[in-house]
């Protein structure tokens, strides 16, 4: 099925501008086709002027739907529906007397044009299914009286509201609460889900025949009202609005639509959501999540405690090979400092391993004789690992470059390169210098060397991948390529 840009581009003169004004209505007009009971459907005029093309549609959650297929994409000659020609041509609101039947379904059809400034871009056209139709309630006559009201700014040019910018995510919808206000801002009908709303916000009574801006701050403690201006005026109605409500015992979220047909002000549309056990469950993983990053900068600190006692045992050792083995363990607990350093600061559980691999490279280099130059780089970006994978890859590539520098390069100096592609679900790093290269009686698989071995251990057990050692392609050095399993980050 096309989308509103691929209609709009292909076979009308619309602008960018106008087209950006399209946007803005689809993402609001789920609220007309709720307050409606009612299927809308835009629709713009063809390029050549023969027609309407359907480039939006929207069902009702609040009522049955006219159409039971998708109408996007869809071409309208001109005389077909005479409704449509006159609400662009005469850019007023058209209604039809009789019904039209589709499929033994009697549906009332209406079309509304949409203006921008002084122009006309297309035509909704809002079709009620008459099946369910009933002695409507007060609940039921408000919405389609502000649903009118709605419409006729539309048809105008005043909806949506210019400037104005919601999270349409978490903003309120139709029928998690609705309140009613007129001019002056007093409560002339509020929906049942509005009224359980503010009751949970300590309200005793009733909403209807209150000054909601005034009630609602009376059930505000000050501490809990928003500083840039009074509560009473900002949800009075006199302007657009979005904010919450917070008081001890709930949250509720407040969406202000003002309501100004034929240019008159008729009041405000006030949408309601109660929020409370979101912000609630919101706030628990804002707690655990600091909770977890304090975790990991103790147990970095701890670690670093750690590398520093070993350091300090390292420099009172006489033997070489002591000194150089704990060297080693210290390097090894500083990797593992590193990861844990990183999601001290992170809010979730997953690590930015680039920077973590450049923090490794720059460590390991320092094993060179300070005669030397040893140029580590990396190419290529790995991005975000899960933090139970980091761990043990960094290690891997803390002992390989390692190795690398020590015998490799360490004394001669050289570059160690690592370069890493995420491709297929697959990891793949390679690691190379271009040192000495291996001894000619140099076998991986049988090699009793504690590094290698923890590296086998670490990619085969830990990371479920594959190690491979070899000399270089292409003149002297060491390869080894890690592949291992992507998890997805």
């Amino acid at each position: 099925m096309p989308s509103l840009d691929d209609v709009v581009r292909h076979y009308t003169d619309l602008d960018d501008a106008d087209r950006e004004w399209l946007h803005k209505l689809v993402a609001e007009w789920q609220m007309l086709a709720d307050l409606s009971f009612a299927d809308l459907v835009l629709w713009v005029p063809d390029r050549e002027g023969l027609g309407f093309w359907a480039c939006a549609q929207m069902r009702p959650t609040t009522g049955p739907t006219a159409h039971l297929d998708d109408l996007v994409g869809s071409f309208v000659p001109r005389g077909r529906r005479a409704l449509l020609d006159s609400a662009y041509d005469d850019g007023r609101i058209c209604r039809e007397g009789d019904p039209e039947w589709r499929d033994e379904v009697p549906v009332r059809i209406e079309s509304i044009p949409v203006r921008r400034v002084d122009r006309v871009l297309g035509v909704i056209t809002r079709n009620t299914n008459l099946l369910s139709v009933r002695t409507p309630s007060r609940l039921e006559l408000t919405y389609l009286k502000t649903a009118t009201d709605l419409a006729q700014m539309i048809g105008e040019g005043g909806f949506p509201l210019p400037g104005e910018r919601v999270d349409l995510g978490s903003a309120p919808r139709v029928g998690d609460g609705l309140v009613r206000l007129d001019a002056e801002g007093i409560v002339t009908f509020a929906s049942p889900n509005a009224q359980s709303a503010y009751r949970r916000l300590g309200l005793t009574g009733d909403l209807l025949g209150c000054h909601l801006g005034t009630t609602t701050a009376e059930l505000v403690p000050p501490s809990r009202r928003p500083v840039d201006e009074a509560l009473g005026v900002l949800i009075s109605g006199r302007a657009p609005r979005e904010t919450e409500i917070e008081t001890d015992a709930a949250v509720v979220s407040v969406r202000v639509i003002p309501l100004v047909p034929k240019g008159l002000a008729a009041g405000a549309l006030v949408l309601l959501r109660d929020v409370t056990d979101l912000r609630r469950r919101e706030r628990e993983l804002l707690t655990k999540d600091a909770t977890i990053r304090e975790i990991h900068h103790r147990v970095k600190n701890n670690l670093q405690t750690v590398a520093a006692l070993l350091r300090l045992q390292a420099r009172r050792l006489g033997s070489t090979g002591g000194r150089e083995a704990l060297e080693e363990a210290v390097r090894r607990v500083g990797t593992i400092a590193i990861v844990h350093e990183t999601l001290s600061t992170a809010f979730e559980e997953r690590v930015d391993f680039d920077e973590v691999v450049d923090r490794v490279l720059a460590m390991v280099a320092e094993v060179s004789i300070p005669e030397t130059r040893v140029v580590p780089r990396r190419v290529g970006t790995i991005g975000m690992l899960d933090s139970e994978r980091a761990a043990p890859l960094a290690m891997v590539i803390t002992e390989v470059a390692q190795n690398a520098v020590q015998h490799g390069v360490g004394r001669t100096g050289g570059k160690v390169e690592l370069s890493a592609e995420r491709k297929g679900g697959r990891l793949r790093v390679v690691i190379e210098d271009d040192g000495s290269g291996l001894p000619p009686d140099f076998d991986p698989e049988v090699s009793g060397r504690l590094g290698l071995q923890i590296v086998r251990t670490l990619v085969e057990s830990e990371l479920g991948g594959e190690l491979d050692i070899g000399a270089r392609k292409e003149g002297s050095g060491t390869r080894v390529v890690l592949d291992v399993p992507d998890d997805g980050g």
